[in-house]
């Protein structure tokens, strides 16, 4: 298993229960195939551009443990989650 850093931008739009379940949704994915070593929230911060009329966003970092066949499906459901205006995954 290798270790990875995943950051993403949630749109600040939504609510904080709703930011909070799609940080536990991707936690659990992660932990279906790896491991999550620790999870830290940023807050809101201000965007260097903006990303789609959004001039904040929400940053959350993940460092976790996985295997590569993971990180293929993991941004996919980046990807498809609309609630997520920008991501990326980095190998340690």
């Amino acid at each position: 298993m290798n270790k990875y850093e995943s950051v993403i931008i949630i749109n600040p739009a939504i609510d904080e229960e709703a930011s909070k379940s799609l940080i536990t949704r991707f936690e659990t994915l992660i932990n279906n195939d790896g491991k999550v070593e620790k999870i830290e929230e940023l807050g809101k911060k201000k965007l260097a551009y903006e990303i789609g009329k959004n001039k904040e966003g929400y940053y959350v970092v993940y460092d976790f443990e996985a295997n590569p066949s993971l990180i293929a499906e993991l941004e996919r459901n980046y990807r498809i989650t609309d609630e997520i205006i920008k991501f990326i995954v980095i190998k340690k």
